[in-house]
């Protein structure tokens, strides 16, 4: 991930997620969650991976052992713009049809 041949991208489906698990409790942040993320997107430079129509059509695709709408929004859109995916959720770590990068 550190070498800079590779290209950065982000899902605002994550951005989104971030903001939900906040609300409920389940990830906690020094400050708040939206100053936080906001000082976080201006520091790391990647490309937002854009919600389009193929990657709404791709999210019903996607076989998951779970229904969780953001996780197949986000692999949906790994699968669509051909991205290695980088996750430590072990429910996403056995994926297939797309590159999986364990993040640990």
């Amino acid at each position: 991930m550190e070498s800079s041949e590779n290209e950065l991208w982000l899902s605002p489906i994550s951005v989104w997620e971030t903001l939900i698990l906040a609300e409920k409790g389940r990830i906690q942040f020094k400050r708040d969650p939206l100053d936080w993320v906001r000082e976080a997107l201006s520091r790391v430079q990647c490309r937002e991976a854009t919600l389009n129509y193929e990657v709404a059509i791709r999210s019903r695709l996607v076989e998951l052992d779970h229904p969780d709408p953001a996780d197949r929004f986000i692999v949906a859109t790994a699968a669509v713009y051909d991205l290695t995916l980088v996750t430590s959720d072990d429910r996403l770590l056995g994926c297939s049809g797309i590159s999986l990068l364990p993040n640990r």
